[in-house]
């Protein structure tokens, strides 16, 4: 059980680093873009379901 509240809490971090590192206009080719590029991989199945049926980007909220 400790493991699954773990690795839970460790998804609501990278949720976090996502959404507000997608508040700051990054550079494509940057060490940063790679950064988000990675965190989106990780966010997109959980919020791309959550934005789409809501049609509004409030998604982390729901996620969360």
């Amino acid at each position: 059980m400790d493991v699954v509240c773990l690795l839970l809490n460790l998804y609501v971090l990278i949720l976090f680093a996502a959404i507000v590192l997608s508040w700051f206009p990054l550079e494509p080719g940057s060490p940063m873009a790679s950064v988000y590029g990675f965190l989106w991989r990780l966010t997109e199945p959980l919020l791309g379901p959550i934005r789409r049926a809501i049609r509004a980007d409030i998604s982390p909220v729901i996620g969360l």
